[in-house]
């Protein structure tokens, strides 16, 4: 099994024919995954490798079966764009677009929860079941993903695109593979975090730990934390917080947008207290997420 992506998913790109979504739509095609349709508006008509290019959503889906929608658009578009996927009942829908203004991303959010769209991003390079599905830019190159992101039973979650890949790419060197990968993204207001995602982990029995990634600022630790705590959660959880030198930096952002230290408990050091006392165990260096893993 695999969460929210599988073979089954057909996928639609908002934005297409801008030069990120050209190169995700090439990258996903090699890959194997199902794009069927693309929307720019005024450009309808148009092919991007093969896929038709509509006007509209609406356009798009009387012509094509849609179940996940990638939003690869200008941050003026996001609202507009992303509104338009949710009113169209897709029910997955992910936000590669970064920075949106944090006003605009809880309406997003919001309207999301309201009509039963699972958001993932702003700010996401996406997520992959290996040899299943795959939905964004994550792992790059069809052939660079497939050496990188092998089938197993370890979950990952990421507020890194990239350390999504590294961590993957650890466990495959260890031996281990990857039951399903996402990039929840790095910007301060997110749709999916760790604790949203973690139930659906629950129910996937092919998962067996979780590795999550996380970064200095926000709360989605204690979040995680939280869950694990009150739902006594079946899945081993490994974490890894980057940024152990800007415990002494407040005010300094470290890479995205929400990762930001304001008061003590955006500070590592809290946060892997509040993870080590729910059970989960903090891996002091990446390299140490395998041996964790294998630890009781």
């Amino acid at each position: 099994m695999s969460i929210l992506i599988d073979e089954t998913t057909k996928i639609l790109i908002l934005g297409i024919t801008g030069r990120e979504a050209v190169s995700i739509t090439r990258d996903t095609l090699d890959y194997g995954g199902n794009i069927v349709a693309g929307v720019t508006p005024g450009k309808g008509g148009r092919f991007v490798h093969g896929v038709p290019v509509y006007n509209s959503v609406s356009d798009a889906q009387k012509q094509h079966p849609i179940n996940a929608a990638i939003i690869c658009v200008p941050v003026s578009a996001a609202k507009t764009a992303t509104f338009e996927c949710i009113n169209a009942g897709i029910p997955l829908i992910l936000i590669v677009t970064e920075r949106i203004p944090q006003l605009i991303t809880a309406q997003i959010v919001e309207y999301g929860k309201l009509k039963g769209s699972t958001i993932i991003g702003p700010n996401s390079m996406g997520l992959i079941s290996p040899e299943k599905g795959k939905l964004g830019g994550i792992g790059g190159p069809a052939k660079d993903t497939k050496r990188t992101f092998q089938p197993g039973d370890i979950g990952i979650m990421s507020r890194s695109g990239g350390m999504t890949t590294e961590i993957a790419n650890l466990l495959r060197l260890n031996g281990k593979g990857v039951s399903t990968a996402i990039s929840i993204g790095g910007d301060p207001i997110i749709g999916s975090t760790f604790a949203d995602l973690l139930p659906a982990f629950e129910k996937d029995p092919e998962t067996k730990a979780i590795v999550t990634f996380s970064e200095p600022g926000g709360g989605i630790e204690e979040e995680l934390a939280e869950i694990v705590q009150k739902t006594q959660s079946r899945i081993k959880i490994v974490s890894f917080i980057a940024g152990n030198f800007m415990s002494e930096m407040p005010g300094i952002r470290f890479g995205h947008a929400g990762s930001l230290i304001r008061t003590h408990s955006d500070s590592v050091e809290a946060k892997t207290a509040v993870l080590q006392k729910a059970g989960i165990q903090v891996a002091k260096q990446l390299s140490d997420i395998p041996k964790h893993l294998k630890s009781n």
